[in-house]
């Protein structure tokens, strides 16, 4: 019966993705093809779209021009650059920001401050495409709350798990964006995908054991996708994960090989949260 449900689910993850193509045609910079297209994009970051497979996989997730959406710690702004002038119109973009004025001193100036600070001027810098677009801080383990609850349509994470996993704060995280989801509403999750046994601190993550807690949350999961899948990725790097680009760790020591390589296998899974 488990297995039915899962194929079933796949199917209603697979139209769901055509219906989404069809939802974002005419709407201007709410077109998802015009804003993966879209000349704001940077350049070192279209320049990734080969291995991030941007249109696919917003498709994949049925990401609506209407819809509210929670992006946990966007960075430097990868998916922000496609998705909140999407979303600008008729939705909203909301980031799930690192804390930009921690109690602590030494924090205050340290990566995770600048950087939040530095993707909040981003946003007011370029207010007029983006919209209503704005952040919210999360920052685990001092701020884990996303929002009122049953406020947002989708919740998306693009290569975080590790991160939380490696201080144990994982489950904690998908508790949070399950209580900030609508009934019916996706949390959306790329993330490099490790062989059976590794550990978080490699930057790899056991997509059955991702599956499992997303479950025990309270997640329906209803599609994967191999669309953002690599199988030269033999995940045996002296620094993990970062050894293949863009980090390339081992800066010029064997750069044309990791270049060989790409970007990091990763799996692409679609979760619900179910009616209540």
């Amino acid at each position: 019966m488990r297995n039915n449900m899962f194929v079933a689910g796949m199917l209603v993850g697979a139209t769901l993705s055509f219906n989404a193509l069809a939802h974002s045609d005419g709407h201007g910079a709410s077109s998802l093809q015009q804003a993966v297209n879209s000349d704001f994009r940077q350049d070192k970051n279209t320049s990734r779209d080969d291995f991030r497979h941007p249109l696919e996989t917003l498709v994949f997730f049925d990401i609506n021009p209407s819809d509210k959406v929670i992006e946990l710690w966007p960075g430097g702004g990868w998916y922000a650059e496609i998705l909140a002038p999407y979303l600008a119109v008729d939705g909203q973009y909301i980031a799930g920001n690192f804390d930009t004025q921690p109690i602590d001193e030494k924090k205050r100036a340290g990566y995770k401050a600048k950087s939040g600070k530095k993707f909040e001027t981003w946003l007011q810098d370029n207010r007029q495409q983006l919209g209503k677009a704005t952040t919210v801080t999360f920052d685990p383990p001092t701020h884990y709350a996303l929002g009122d609850d049953a406020s947002v349509d989708v919740v998306l994470t693009f290569r975080n798990l590790h991160n939380w996993a490696m201080k144990d704060q994982l489950e904690p995280v998908f508790e949070s964006a399950y209580k900030v989801l609508k009934s019916g509403g996706t949390f959306g999750i790329v993330e490099h995908r490790a062989k059976a046994g590794m550990d978080a601190k490699t930057g790899y993550m056991d997509e059955a054991k991702v599956i499992a807690l997303a479950e025990k949350v309270g997640f329906t999961l209803v599609a994967k996708s191999e669309i953002n899948a690599n199988d030269k990725d033999t995940k045996d790097y002296p620094k993990g994960v970062w050894t293949l680009p863009p980090r390339l760790a081992l800066d010029d020591l064997d750069k044309e090989k990791y270049l060989a390589i790409g970007e990091s296998d990763r799996m692409t899974l679609k979760f619900i949260k179910n009616s209540q």
